[in-house]
């Protein structure tokens, strides 16, 4: 990263937090007691967005997902993402030859999907990641042995083409980070434009601020990559090598 993408990268974050620049000569605190009229009117503008100005968002998403090589495919409705899942896992095949099976979250909208019924049909098994209470150990393993994970996300931002994820009981971090392929189920209104959204819905929306950042908030980017090795690009070096978001467009 340049000097310049340095600085630029630091100063989205400062206006994010609503930090003054450097050489403003005023100092404020990280994380503001006060909400700010901005930040005020960042919540009033998601709030009051339209279904127009969320496929606006759709677009910019997919036009920087492009060049990550994220993979974004709008779906109207439930039924045609089951659909769609299910035909990406009879078409890919696990890297090591390995029998298929697929890693879930125990999230609504995932159970929604009706999973294992529809991958029964191809004979592969869906792991839940269980919050009940299940051997760790035992869970983590058959993880590890799916080549799909499949997850949804708290948030998705547009203008980096980033899944926000907040780790809960049930919504393990592995599900997205173990298995070759990660597969993300969203909704239109998960769209957000940038970090300042981000910021003033968890640091201030009444319904995500309850639950801040959780004890890990995890950004996904695209899928896995590296250059360190002769300056060849290889995705899939320190976890999956593609990422699929699965938009349902059908307002809810």
């Amino acid at each position: 990263m340049s000097t310049d993408n340095q600085k630029e990268f630091i100063h989205r974050i400062k206006t994010a937090l609503g930090k003054p620049s450097a050489g403003s000569g005023q100092k404020a605190e990280l994380f503001g007691r006060e909400i700010s009229d901005e930040t005020r009117a960042v919540l009033e503008g998601i709030k009051t967005r339209n279904v127009e100005e969320r496929k606006k968002l759709l677009e910019i998403l997919m036009e920087n997902a492009g060049p990550i090589n994220l993979k974004v495919i709008p779906a109207k409705d439930v039924g045609s993402v089951a659909t769609a899942i299910a035909e990406l896992v009879r078409d890919k095949d696990p890297e090591w030859g390995d029998p298929k099976s697929v890693a879930a979250w125990q999230h609504p909208l995932i159970e929604s999907l009706n999973l294992p019924d529809t991958l029964s049909k191809q004979g592969v098994p869906v792991v839940f990641s269980a919050a009940d209470g299940t051997e760790r150990e035992a869970l983590r393993r058959r993880i590890i042995d799916s080549y799909i994970g499949i997850t949804s996300v708290d948030f998705c931002m547009a203008d980096s083409a980033t899944l926000v994820m907040r780790t809960r009981p049930g919504q393990a971090r592995t599900v997205s980070l173990l298995p070759s392929i990660h597969i993300a189920v969203i909704e239109l209104e998960q769209i957000i434009a940038d970090l300042k959204e981000l910021y003033a819905l968890i640091k201030w929306d009444p319904h995500f601020s309850k639950e801040g950042v959780t004890n890990c908030m995890t950004f996904i980017s695209g899928p896995s990559k590296t250059a360190d090795i002769e300056a060849t690009m290889v995705h899939g070096a320190h976890g999956p090598r593609e990422v699929h978001i699965f938009v349902i467009t059908a307002e809810s």
